[in-house]
C-alpha cells in the first residue's frame, strides 16, 4: 500500500491528476506484471495496462474505498480487462503460454536470473501450473506473483475469503504433487 494512499486518492477523485500519477507510479509495475503473464506479448501487455489506468481515471469518481487496499480495486479492472481481451480476440490463444519462463515479467534480468541458482527448475514449475485449473493458477498468480491477501484476492476475484484460500490450498497441494513426481 501507497502511504497517504487516500489522501491522493481523495485529491484524485476532484480532478487532481498529479495525485493520480502518485498512485500509477506505484501500481504501474504490479498490475503489469499481473496483465504481462496472462497475455502474449510485451505490447498487448502495454497495451491493456494503459486501459487498465484508463479506466480507473475515468471511473475514480465512483470509487469508494470498502476496507481493501487501492490495488484490489486495480486488480478487478485489470482482470476484467484480460477477460475481455480474450472474449474479442478472434483467433485462440493460452492465457499460459510459455511467457511464464520469461524472467523479464518477474521483474528479473535475465543475466541475474542465470547467476542465481533458486534449485528448481522453471520448466517443471511451469508445466505443474499447467496442470492447475484455470482458477487455480489465477490465484497462484495473485497471491504469490502480485502478493495480494486471500481478503484481497477474494475482492478481485468476486468469491468469499474462505473460497480463495481453498483455492489456492488445493492448488498448492496439487503443484507439490506435479512436481513431486518430476523429482
Amino acid at each position: 500500500m501507497l502511504e497517504g494512499e487516500l489522501a491522493y486518492i481523495e485529491k484524485a477523485q476532484k480532478g487532481d491528476a498529479a495525485c493520480f500519477g502518485h498512485l500509477y507510479n506505484h501500481y504501474l509495475p504490479p498490475i503489469y506484471r499481473f496483465i504481462a503473464v496472462k497475455v502474449g506479448t510485451k505490447q498487448e501487455a502495454e497495451d491493456l495496462t494503459h486501459e487498465v489506468f484508463m479506466s480507473a481515471w475515468q471511473k475514480l469518481p465512483q470509487y469508494e474505498a470498502q476496507g481493501f487496499p487501492f490495488s484490489s480495486w486495480l486488480y478487478r479492472i485489470a482482470r476484467n480487462r484480460v477477460i475481455d481481451y480474450y472474449r474479442t480476440k478472434k483467433s485462440h490463444v493460452s492465457i499460459d503460454d510459455d511467457q511464464m519462463a520469461d524472467n523479464e515479467i518477474f521483474g528479473v534480468q535475465s543475466d541475474a536470473a542465470e547467476a542465481l541458482d533458486i534449485g528448481l527448475d522453471l520448466a517443471a514449475i511451469q508445466e505443474a501450473m499447467h496442470a492447475l485449473t484455470a482458477e487455480q493458477r489465477e490465484v497462484i498468480q495473485l497471491r504469490f506473483m502480485s502478493d495480494l491477501s486471500p481478503a484481497e484476492i477474494a475482492k478481485v476475484l468476486g468469491k468469499r475469503e474462505g473460497a480463495v484460500r481453498i483455492i489456492q490450498h488445493r492448488a498448492l497441494i496439487k503443484l507439490k504433487a506435479c512436481i513431486g513426481e518430476k523429482e
